[in-house]
C-alpha cells in the first residue's frame, strides 16, 4: 500500500529517522502519515484534506481532537490519530494505537489498519482519549509501585521480584523505569494528571526528582 510521510518539527516516537517505515514511503499518496511530535501543527498546511483517503496524526499524550476539535459529540472525519507505544528510551514497540472519533471514516480506518500491518505491526483501535490505552492503564500502575518503595514497603529489588514472580512479568516496575527513564515517566503522567485529575496519573515523588534533575 502507497503511503505519503510528511515529517513536521520534532523527534518523531513511532518512527524515528532512518526506519523502513520512512524509507518506503512515497512521494505522493491518498494516504498520508503526519509525523513528529509537532505533527498536529503540521495539519493545517496540508491541503486538499477533504481529497486524502486517510490522514494519519502521530499523536504525544494529547487527544487528537486538539488538532481537529470538537463539536456536540459527532467530530470525525478521515483524519485519524496514531501513536506507536514506546516506553521511555526503549525502541519503539510493534503496537500502533490507532485514534478514531464518533464519526471517522470506515474507509480511513480500514486504510489504516491494512498500512500498518503491511509494515509488520498490530494494531488495536480506541476511542479518543489522553493516553489512549496503554498508558491509561500501566502508569498508574507504575506510580503506586514508585509509592510503595518511598513508603518502605519493601526494597526496590524485592518489589521487582514479587512482580516478576508473582505476575510473569519479564521485569519488575522499578528497574524497567529506571532502565527506560523516570523523567520520561513524569512527561507522560503529568499531562494526564492535568486531564483526568485523578491522583493514580500524579507522577510520583521519584519521577518529580528525576525530571528535575534533568533541568538542572
Amino acid at each position: 500500500m502507497e503511503y505519503q510521510v510528511i515529517k513536521a518539527e520534532g523527534e518523531s516516537r513511532s518512527f524515528p529517522d532512518g526506519s523502513e517505515f520512512m524509507s518506503n514511503a512515497s512521494e505522493s499518496s491518498e494516504i498520508v502519515v503526519l509525523i513528529g511530535s509537532n505533527a498536529g501543527d503540521a495539519l493545517g498546511a496540508l491541503s486538499d484534506q477533504e481529497s486524502k483517503r486517510a490522514i494519519l496524526v502521530e499523536l504525544g499524550t494529547e487527544c487528537l481532537a486538539l488538532h481537529t476539535g470538537e463539536s456536540r459529540g459527532r467530530e470525525g472525519s478521515n483524519i485519524l490519530g496514531f501513536a506507536r507505544f514506546r516506553l521511555g528510551n526503549d525502541a519503539p514497540s510493534d503496537l500502533v494505537e490507532l485514534v478514531c472519533q464518533p464519526n471517522s471514516s470506515e474507509e480511513a480506518i480500514d486504510s489504516a489498519i491494512q498500512l500498518f500491518k503491511e509494515a509488520g505491526l498490530e494494531v488495536s483501535v480506541c476511542r479518543d482519549f489522553a493516553g489512549r490505552i496503554i498508558d491509561r492503564l500501566v502508569r498508574p500502575y507504575y506510580n503506586e509501585a514508585l509509592r510503595r518503595l518511598d513508603e518502605g514497603l519493601a526494597t526496590a529489588d524485592d518489589l521487582d521480584l514479587t512482580l516478576k514472580l508473582g505476575l510473569g512479568y519479564p521485569e519488575g516496575p522499578i528497574e524497567l523505569l529506571e532502565r527506560s527513564g523516570l523523567a520520561d515517566h513524569h512527561d507522560v503522567t503529568k499531562p494526564l494528571f492535568e486531564v483526568y485529575g485523578e491522583r493514580a496519573y500524579a507522577p510520583a515523588r521519584r519521577a518529580i526528582v528525576a525530571k528535575q534533575r534533568t533541568q538542572k
